[in-house]
């Protein structure tokens, strides 16, 4: 049974008059785009730092509560582990790593790709596109962004003794346990539950208290917390990919980091420090750059290993070709002025 939207019509995220600027793209000297939204910093008991328009409203939390439905896998005795667990939290590439992680991950249970139910794509980079090809395999459930979270749900239930069929069902066993956890992470149960893009249940939250759960997690407060945390930490190209924005962070900075479609954004240090980020335009452009600024500006992270790993992601705006032959560069995308004075809120604490 697929899931229903639970939330009434009327439901909706913060407005643009409840947001704030969040960054802007500089072309030639002009401003050329705006990115509104909404973000929090919240220290180690989740108490807030810093708070940019309306991060008590609530967002669909997509793919950034990856984490929190990893973890609901691990608390229902699912024997994840290393990078079978980190594809339980991905959001990947289809590279071929991570193909033949999800492969593993079901085979082991005695199930195989015909029984995800999200849908069937090419993998996202071209290079992998044309390795499938010759193939003969260019199409694939496994290749879904999401496959390794379906994978991860499939084996809660096989090993449970539970429907498969109905994993994605909000009343199944392994959906339960997600709405379980992320009361528990973030402090009281979902605002409401509607359907992800991959056909699982979709999370609502207000960001203040999706980054209290990511925080808890980020600081391994209990053993499977920990569990998890450790096998992000360790394997990083796994929860997106070679090169890919949170697989850098996550190597680079030793934190974790998960973005969600739609313009969202957490992570969590190992202390306990945690930000969350909804870019109201549904753009990822400015999050990650915006999500790492913000902990610098709270103190959770050092300001001189941040900014190399802003400039490895390039943020710049090109024009045209340069002398050396190379794209000329005329502008950049920067965080408003919003996010950089957000350190007068922690001045007035």
């Amino acid at each position: 049974m697929s899931p229903q939207s639970t939330h009434p019509p009327t439901s909706e995220t913060f407005s643009a008059a409840a947001a704030v600027e969040l960054a802007v793209i500089e072309r030639s000297g002009f401003v050329e785009s705006r990115h509104l939204g909404s973000a929090v910093v919240v220290d180690p008991d989740g108490a807030p730092l810093i708070e940019l328009g309306a991060p008590a409203e609530p967002v669909l939390t997509r793919s950034s509560l990856k984490p929190l439905q990893a973890l609901a896998c691990l608390e229902m005795g699912v024997p994840l582990a290393g990078e079978s667990l980190v594809l339980a939290t991905a959001s990947h590439r289809a590279e071929e790593g991570h193909v033949e992680v999800v492969a593993g991950m079901l085979d082991s249970v005695g199930l195989g790709p015909e029984d995800l139910q999200c849908p069937a794509v090419a993998p996202a980079d071209r290079g992998d596109r044309m390795r499938v090809r010759k193939d003969g395999t260019l199409v694939s459930p496994l290749h879904f962004n999401c496959s390794g979270k379906h994978a991860a749900f499939l084996m809660a239930q096989q090993l449970g003794g539970h429907d498969t069929a109905a994993y994605l069902d909000p009343d199944s066993a392994v959906q339960r346990q997600v709405a379980a956890t992320v009361a528990e992470y973030c402090g009281g149960s979902s605002d409401f539950v509607g359907v992800d893009g991959c056909g699982a249940p979709v999370h609502a939250l207000p960001l203040t208290r999706l980054a209290a759960g990511i925080g808890r997690l980020a600081a391994g407060t209990t053993e499977h917390a920990r569990t998890l945390r450790d096998a992000v930490l360790a394997h990083p190209w796994a929860i997106e990919g070679h090169g890919r924005p949170n697989s850098v962070v996550i190597e680079k900075l030793g934190i974790l980091a998960k973005f969600g479609a739609e313009g969202v954004m957490v992570m969590g240090t190992p202390g306990g420090h945690a930000v969350a980020v909804k870019c109201l335009d549904g753009s990822s452009r400015p999050t990650t750059m915006v999500a790492l600024e913000l902990l610098v500006t709270a103190g959770a992270l050092p300001a001189e290993q941040v900014v190399p790993v802003l400039a490895e992601l390039d943020h710049r705006v090109t024009g045209g070709i340069g002398g050396d032959g190379e794209p000329a560069v005329v502008g950049a995308l920067r965080s408003s002025s919003a996010v950089l004075t957000a350190a007068e809120q922690l001045g007035r604490r």
